[in-house]
């Protein structure tokens, strides 16, 4: 199929397509120019769409990504049990934005009911550009990083039903609970490798 000239533009200049904070995937699809549009599925969570010759998993609520950072040295993991997949994964953790809510609203909401940790300054959570969750999704997820102290792990409260557990693992441990497959999913893997490469690129170049 021959690509639109704009796209080869696009491909052959990468700046362009390096997602930032501001990167307008974020709140709505920008791929205008696949037309004709058709909802083929729609349910309260997602939608399945058809977008000229492209098929789109489209969700109705943004998602949020938290990396709990403790002490500069561990990160904070719930376990959580995905029945689809019939598995107790781990993860760092994420939700959806709900109604009349900012991001960052959604972050902070998420982050307590899944860790009981209350975090009152939004502040805190520092916005970092977005991955790619997948190209079947026009719209990217919101990531954030957060930096806590030990203490304020250690004194958190209760989280909700839908968390089997809290922990918190230091980055040796997390890189080798990768490496074992103990940590397995993608999108996950790329928020908490993109962290630790950066670490280790900030050690070098100091």
């Amino acid at each position: 199929m021959e690509r639109p000239r704009q796209i080869w533009e696009r491909i052959f200049d990468p700046i362009i397509m390096i997602p930032t904070i501001n990167d307008p995937r974020l709140t709505e699809p920008i791929c205008t120019t696949l037309l004709p549009v058709e909802t083929l599925h729609h349910n309260e969570w997602f939608s399945v769409r058809k977008r000229g010759c492209y098929y789109t998993i489209e969700y109705d609520q943004p998602s949020v990504l938290i990396l709990p950072i403790v002490d500069n040295k561990a990160i904070v993991m719930v376990h959580v049990y995905r029945p689809i997949i019939d598995d107790i994964t781990l993860e760092i953790p994420a939700g959806g934005v709900q109604k009349n809510e900012t991001p960052i609203e959604a972050a902070v909401r998420e982050f307590k009911e899944e860790t009981g940790i209350t975090i009152s300054d939004m502040n805190r959570f520092e916005m970092l550009p977005p991955l790619v969750h997948t190209p079947r999704s026009p719209c990217l997820p919101y990531y954030f990083q957060l930096h806590l102290s030990r203490d304020e792990f250690n004194n958190r409260a209760d989280h909700d039903n839908e968390i089997d557990s809290v922990e918190c693992f230091e980055f040796k441990v997390i890189l080798e609970k990768i490496i074992k497959g103990e940590i397995f999913i993608g999108l996950q893997i790329a928020v908490i490798t993109r962290y630790l490469l950066q670490c280790s690129a900030n050690h070098f170049t100091s």
